[in-house]
């Protein structure tokens, strides 16, 4: 069979290359078959060496940023939890902050209620274990080799993909979102409550989360934002768990900033609270509530941001010199839900948003923001005037704002992704 095939092909190569040579195309001759098989061969020689290069690559990037440990918590999920040395940390790789140490806490911004009062014990899974990092050390997740390995690449681990388009509020490719904001003044920080879910996400490259976003610049490749809140990101993690999380970017998401302590820039103060760890306990449907408080604020004297939890648990700091609109103020907040819709089969991702619920479900089955403040120019919080509420796909995902006296400016928002609405 073999010879009766090379006896059917090649006497058809000469008008082949007639045709070639009258259409105008550079001909070619029998030896491009053998420069082929050969190139391959090559490559299959290459391929291995290309992927020894990557895992060095990786290793190398791991032992930047898993720094030596002072002591180690294994957690019982499978999580490595180091404590290191605060000088030691990830942000003082910064070449403006090499040397330095973790500056004193700041003024806090003057309020009179104490909302989100809660125990930080109770907060992350870690802390269940018993374990805990002794004074001058702070707790920061081990990376691992599979957690990079999920990653679409080395450069694109622990970033937001994608670059806003929005002009209004934040909104660009595949990601989606209910939130609530004001614009149109001078801003200093937010405070808010929100409840934790665990909401479904439907594939590993996409997101659910819930945050509150600092913002400046002109939405386009100059737009500066602070964010923290909760998530659930497998890409990430590797797994379903809401975690909680820090952000920052000063160029629209594109080379600038990274979740968490992942590279040089939040510089973390407390003992007690690891970034990316998983949070325990959460919401249930019908069910008991669990919230977190979070403020960010700019210290008045050296006008750094500042990441509070609950009351009084200082996490750390974002030093002003990292950005550029945000080194003085920020001219808008957003409060609510983001997730990243991959359009699986061409059809709406059914990752959830929130509780997964729609905002009209309300208390106990809707996800909620509670207690929205601002501060101001002279570090006051107060109610933030004319709050907005805005849903791009609100077949999706929606969003309802409301106020009352013991939780003054609040919404609930949320929702399924996919469903006969939005298909």
């Amino acid at each position: 069979m073999i010879a009766s095939n090379q006896r059917k092909i090649f006497p058809a190569l000469p008008v082949l290359v007639s045709l070639l040579l009258l259409s105008g195309v550079c001909p070619f001759s029998l030896s491009v078959f053998g420069d082929a098989r050969r190139r391959a061969a090559d490559y299959q020689s290459l391929r291995p060496q290309k992927e020894l290069r990557r895992l060095n690559k990786i290793k190398t990037h791991l032992r930047k940023i898993n720094k030596p440990s002072f002591k180690t918590i294994q957690t019982l999920h499978g999580e490595v939890i180091d404590c290191v040395l605060l000088h030691q940390q990830p942000a003082f790789d910064h070449p403006l902050l090499r040397g330095q140490k973790p500056l004193d806490p700041p003024e806090r911004p003057r309020s009179p209620d104490m909302t989100g009062m809660m125990s930080v014990e109770d907060f992350q899974l870690w802390r269940n274990t018993g374990g805990s990092c002794p004074g001058g050390t702070i707790p920061i997740r081990r990376t691992s080799e599979e957690d990079i390995l999920r990653a679409s690449s080395l450069q694109k681990f622990g970033r937001k993909a994608g670059r806003c388009v929005g002009r209004d509020f934040l909104s660009y490719d595949g990601h989606e979102h209910a939130v609530g904001y004001v614009t149109g003044d001078q801003y200093y920080g937010a405070k808010a409550s929100v409840n934790v879910w665990a909401p479904q996400v439907a594939n590993q490259s996409e997101f659910s989360l819930s945050q509150i976003w600092v913002i400046s610049g002109s939405f386009g490749d100059d737009l500066n934002t602070i964010e923290a809140g909760w998530q659930v990101s497998p890409e990430l993690y590797g797994d379903n768990f809401p975690r909680f999380f820090t952000y920052w970017t000063t160029d629209a998401y594109q080379t600038t900033g990274c979740y968490n302590l992942l590279c040089s820039g939040f510089v973390q103060t407390d003992s007690r609270v690891a970034l990316g760890a998983a949070i325990s306990p959460t919401s249930s449907f019908n069910g008991g509530q669990f919230d977190i408080s979070l403020l960010i604020w700019k210290d008045p004297k050296h006008g750094n941001w500042w990441l509070e939890f609950g009351p009084g648990i200082l996490v750390g700091y974002w030093p002003a010199f990292l950005f550029t609109h945000l080194m003085d103020h920020a001219t808008m907040v957003q409060f609510g839900g983001e997730i990243v819709n991959s359009a699986p089969s061409g059809s709406h991702t059914a990752t959830q948003m929130g509780s997964g619920q729609f905002a009209e479900e309300g208390f106990a089955k809707a996800s909620y923001f509670r207690n929205l403040q601002v501060v101001d120019w002279d570090n006051n919080l107060a109610p933030p005037p004319d709050l907005q509420v805005v849903a791009d796909h609100p077949n999706c995902y929606d969003i309802q704002k409301e106020y009352n006296d013991a939780w003054g400016n609040y919404f609930y928002y949320g929702g399924p992704g996919r469903n006969v609405k939005c298909p």
